[in-house]
């Protein structure tokens, strides 16, 4: 009887936990029995395994019982990265690998028939768990995986292409090929504002442009009320544009979960913000993430950039009312009977909607459009966001409608970079001030850093008992007024700058 034993990781989550792949041949009936809580895609392995190994030139035993054992027992183990190590498990307890040199490494890939290794899912995730761990461990993966693995630094990483490729390279003396290190995919683009749709573009408007700048240089969450046509969609797609570059980090992790949904996703640029536009008819768990095993969700997935939802109202409540935790934390915790997940969802709201099923309540008469809707079907569209909801939107503004002639007349605006720039200041301000943006104030650093002198803050208490705030909505409204403040390079929050942020709190009855 011969055992030996290959380590390799498991995806819970964003976690990647470790996996002992132990591999026993003894003598008996003929077998092949994989146990360890494994998913049916990690069941048929086996046929997998049997054909590479087969047409790789090496010796199946096929007159032994073999037994993989994939610990811990409790873990669940889905999709096909097992294949590899359970192939080189094999070749090690049949004596054909030197077990030695499994124990200093540790593999991930899925087989084809002939032997080829297939990219597979969270690999940026994997090597971010072995770093986190520090195992010392070289890391071999399937070539395009390991391009993704190696972005995570201070890790060595190998890319191979098949299992014949690290057979070789794990053989002892002169037949040893080592295999070549993996190299990172390119980051992508290198700073903020310089691709994407330009701010220039959108002609007019003034006001919503002002609330877009504000938005980003705190990263307040947004909402735009306007007709159809009014260029809400326009100004949200511009909005990433104005962004600075993420954080490695952050970066890092936005890539990792991007990983976890589609083979090489976790291969794209890094430095992008992501914007995310998912379709009203998107469900709750498509919002948030679910499924089993848990996925990220659209939230997750513009963790680092932008969430934009357009035609809000015709959300499914639900999903709307799913949002608000995430709002607060920052996170989503998705719980099942069996397992929970905890995914990363740090992103800005960004989300457009009509003031009236119609689209054309509050328009000009002479722009030849009626508002048709009676007072009770305008107010259950409305209604169709909750006031929760509402109070964890920290900018609302009105996107006015144009007329042909204002809109061919109308001067050319700023240009994203030039808007870019002053959101870099603004969020250096912010960065000496606090360590993170003006939205991620609690109430206890709201107090420390809002700044108001005298006159603003007996401004803010006056309006504040007139309009029946919540405790929340009050927060917010410092926040942004901080923020106001942080573009005009001010260190103290003026009347003037909470004025501008009073404005921007309620667009909605």
């Amino acid at each position: 009887m011969t055992l030996s034993v290959v380590m390799s990781r498991a995806l819970d989550g964003l976690q990647a936990p470790a996996v002992h792949v132990e591999v026993q041949l003894a003598n008996g009936l003929p077998s092949f029995t994989l146990v360890g809580l494994a998913d049916t895609e990690v069941k048929e392995s086996r046929e997998r395994v049997r054909a590479a190994l087969q047409q790789s030139g090496f010796a199946f035993p096929h007159n032994k019982r073999i037994t993989v054992n994939l610990a811990p027992a409790d873990l669940p183990k889905e999709s096909g990265r097992f294949d590899l190590p359970i192939a080189l498990g094999i070749l090690a307890a049949a004596g054909q690998l030197d077990a030695e040199r499994l124990a200093a490494c540790e593999f991930a890939g899925e087989l084809s028939l002939a032997g080829e290794l297939r990219p597979v899912r969270g690999a940026l995730a994997l090597a971010l768990a072995a770093r986190q761990e520090g195992a010392g461990r070289t890391l071999v993966l399937p070539a395009m995986s390991a391009c993704a693995a190696a972005r995570a630094s201070g890790l060595d990483v190998r890319a191979a292409t098949s299992l014949g490729q690290v057979v070789a390279a794990l053989l002892a003396g002169e037949a040893a090929q080592p295999l070549p290190p993996a190299a990172p995919a390119p980051r992508g683009p290198a700073a903020a504002g310089g691709t994407g749709p330009d701010l220039r573009d959108v002609k007019g408007q003034a006001g919503a442009k002002r609330a877009l700048e504000i938005a980003a240089a705190g990263g307040h969450s947004l909402l735009m009320v306007g007709p159809p046509g009014s260029g809400k969609s326009m100004l949200a797609q511009r909005l990433t544009a104005l962004l600075p570059p993420l954080a490695d980090d952050e970066a890092l992790a936005g890539a990792a979960l991007r990983g976890l949904t589609a083979v090489g996703a976790d291969a794209a640029g890094l430095d992008g913000r992501p914007l995310r536009a998912p379709h009203h008819t998107a469900s709750a768990a498509a919002l948030v993430g679910g499924g089993s095993p848990p996925r990220p969700g659209e939230i997750s997935l513009a963790h680092g950039g932008v969430l934009f939802l357009d035609e809000l109202p015709e959300f499914p409540r639900a999903a709307l009312e799913a949002l608000r935790e995430p709002l607060e934390t920052g996170s989503i915790t998705i719980s099942r009977a069996a397992r929970q997940a905890v995914f990363p969802a740090r992103f800005q709201l960004v989300a457009a909607m009509n003031p009236c099923p119609c689209g054309w309540l509050g328009v000009p008469a002479g722009l030849g459009r009626h508002c048709r809707c009676t007072p009770e079907a305008v107010a259950r569209y409305q209604g169709r966001l909750s006031g929760p909801l509402l109070d964890r939107i920290d900018l609302q503004v009105e996107v006015l409608a144009a007329s042909a002639q204002q809109m061919l007349a109308a001067p050319d605006g700023e240009a994203s970079a030039t808007v870019a720039a002053r959101v870099a200041a603004a969020r250096a301000r912010q960065q000496a001030r606090q360590g993170h943006p003006n939205a991620l104030l609690d109430a206890a650093s709201i107090d420390r850093h809002g700044g108001l002198d005298p006159a603003a803050l007996r401004f803010v208490r006056s309006a504040a008992e007139r309009l029946g705030w919540s405790g929340r909505r009050l927060h917010r409204c410092l926040k942004v007024a901080r923020t106001i403040a942080d573009l005009a390079g001010s260190g103290a929050v003026a009347t003037a700058h909470a004025a501008e942020a009073l404005q921007l709190q309620r667009v909605l009855a």
